[in-house]
């Protein structure tokens, strides 16, 4: 269809409504650019006139609210969740989502492209399916996907890996030799072997990286000294010129600190980590002498049970429902993917004996895919699922796929597989679905509607029990708070941001009572820290006007969330402002409208930033 023909028919060239409203006026009001005036007009444009909207008070209310006045229900009645977009005039070519919404409560047409053939002008003749019935805020008919709430059981686990902000921090094996690993006492801990999605997906570089957390400028200098002047010639240079001030003052530490990462995996001989996107949703095990990219996820479990699980066609399958996508290839949200996901537990039939299959299937699957890539170099993850993929749709290999067959040992790989997925079916008592019917495109439809109306009513389930205080822990040593702590791992809390402190070769450290802002979190909290996993409760080093207006009042709130690396609860977030009157009778509905949007998570009586 080109531009031409989607403007005179008038369709809807988003996701979904409430992804029209929230990009462009919630995004604005985060970003301070927000006028209030607009939430009517894009309400109301976003669907044409059988479109419901959410209405913002006006600004010149003298106690402004964020509630709105009634939240009237409105429906989906047509979506093309995947549909191209082409205009020959102007040369565009992309892939685009229409919806189209009415007021009221009603049932809606899905339309799924099943084919597209080129035509002489320029456009795509496109074949499309049809089904009815209730369209969710994901584009889907059947299971509620988009629904699921996040569970206490699987929160504070999962993390992007670490953002560098910067190339000078990677380097070369022989590199980290010329800087003195494995001559000087103590750089092990400060050049790490480093993975991103390439090094796992594809052939690794065996790159290291600098990671410099836990110490100051000066301290670099003196106990590192080569390291100090790699990053000062490689690094520095860039962080001068960034536009962030916290950059240019920190300039020798990675862009995010992730300390809430750091927290986790604390202590752990090795970790899970998937690829966020990708075309294959692989699980593997890396080892804690590994530092994991920010494009990767990582889970903070040990356990083959866990990683097995994950494996398995079950969670692929909820991850491809529940993710979201980039061009062609699923993207792992750790928030929808993750902390929504349903484990099996005692109660839906993982016996004793079912955790050590699922365990011993996962660690064989791990080492089969490691053992095979050490023989092979050039043997890739990608490879060897292109491969199996083409096995389980019976297609023919090509001399190249025959050749990573053999090197994979790619069958070996497809039995782990199926027997994996027959163990974790087993698992959740749900044994009656049979293997995945990979060949047949209508049962395999089939087969996944029926799964994911399973998953989602479980999910409800867990949801419901924690309400009532039953938490099924992943990880209760780390997760549950009631649960003694080990002392957490080193924070930044010794640097001081202050611009007076700083000099061009480092800056100057203070004692643990210093009360300024450091790196992303307030040294009051850091120090803090006997139970870091759940709520920060500690007072902040400083306090900010709380703004008078709604919309620098969302933005404040978000930002004191995004800095700050642990959740926080309504007397935490509310200790970082300073006013007089009712004012914190506004939060509750300021956090709401953040959960809403997808910037803040709620975890019981905590917040967190997304």
């Amino acid at each position: 269809m080109s531009a031409d023909k989607a403007q005179r028919f008038g369709f809807i060239t988003t996701n979904s409504i409430k992804q029209t409203f929230n990009r462009r006026v919630m995004q604005a009001a985060l970003d301070g650019s927000w006028n209030p005036t607009d939430a009517e007009t894009v309400a109301g444009k976003a669907a044409g006139r059988k479109a419901g909207g959410l209405m913002l008070p006006n600004a010149q209310k003298s106690a402004p609210s964020l509630a709105p006045p009634s939240l009237k229900p409105i429906s989906l009645v047509f979506a093309v969740a995947d549909h191209p977009w082409v205009d020959g005039a102007n040369g565009a070519a992309v892939r685009i989502a229409m919806t189209a919404a009415q007021a009221g409560e009603h049932t809606g047409r899905l339309l799924t492209v099943q084919s597209e053939t080129p035509q002489d002008d320029g456009e795509v003749a496109v074949t499309l399916s049809e089904a009815q019935g209730l369209l969710h805020a994901d584009l889907r008919i059947g299971a509620n996907v988009a629904a699921a709430k996040p569970l206490k059981s699987t929160f504070g686990i999962s993390n992007r890996g670490f953002e560098l902000g910067g190339a000078g921090f990677i380097v070369t094996r022989p590199e980290a030799s010329q800087l003195g690993l494995g001559a000087v006492t103590g750089i092990e801990k400060h050049i790490r072997e480093y993975r991103n999605g390439r090094d796992l997906t594809g052939t690794p570089r065996d790159v290291m990286v600098i990671d410099l957390f836990g110490l100051t400028a000066d301290q670099v200098r003196e106990e590192f000294p080569s390291v100090y002047q790699w990053v000062l010639e490689r690094v520095k240079p860039e962080r001068d010129v960034n536009r962030n001030e916290l950059l240019r003052t920190r300039w020798w530490l990675h862009r995010r600190l992730r300390e809430d990462l750091r927290m986790a995996l604390d202590g752990l001989p090795r970790y899970i980590v998937t690829v966020e996107t990708a075309k294959h949703r692989v699980f593997q095990f890396l080892n804690d002498t590994v530092l994991p990219d920010n494009k990767l996820v990582a889970i903070a479990l040990q356990d083959g049970l866990q990683l097995g699980i994950l494996s398995s066609e079950i969670h692929v399958t909820w991850t491809l429902a529940a993710g979201s996508t980039l061009e062609d290839r699923p993207v792992y949200v750790k928030t929808t993917c993750f902390e929504t996901f349903p484990f099996p537990a005692e109660d839906t039939g993982l016996t004793p004996a079912l955790t050590e299959r699922i365990r011993l299937l996962a660690e064989q699957l791990d080492a089969h895919r490691k053992t095979q890539q050490a023989a092979h170099p050039d043997l890739t993850l990608t490879g060897m699922y292109n491969v199996l993929e083409k096995l389980r749709n019976g297609e023919a290999l090509t001399a190249k796929d025959k050749t990573m067959h053999e090197q994979g040992l790619v069958s070996v790989l497809r039995t782990l597989h199926d027997e994996l997925d027959a163990a974790v079916l087993q698992a959740y008592g749900w044994s009656d679905l049979g293997p995945v019917p990979h060949q047949n495109d209508a049962a395999h439809a089939a087969w996944t509607d029926a799964l994911l109306l399973r998953l989602v009513d479980l999910n409800t389930r867990r949801a419901a029990e924690e309400a009532s205080g039953t938490i099924r822990w992943l990880r209760p040593d780390y997760q549950n708070p009631a649960t003694p702590k080990a002392p957490p791992v080193a924070q930044q809390a010794s640097l001081d941001m202050d611009h007076d402190t700083a000099t061009q070769s480092g800056t100057k450290t203070k004692t643990k009572q210093s009360t300024k802002k450091n790196s992303g979190i307030d040294t009051a909290d850091a120090e803090d820290t006997e139970n870091a996993s759940h709520a920060a409760t500690a007072k902040p080093a400083s306090q900010q006007a709380w703004p008078t207006t709604v919309p620098e009042q969302i933005k404040a709130v978000a930002a004191v969330l995004s800095a700050t690396p642990v959740p926080l609860d309504m007397d935490a977030i509310a200790a970082h402002f300073k006013a007089k009157g009712r004012w914190r009778d506004r939060l509750p509905v300021i956090l709401d409208t953040l959960v809403a949007i997808g910037r803040v998570r709620q975890q019981g009586e905590t917040y967190a930033s997304c």
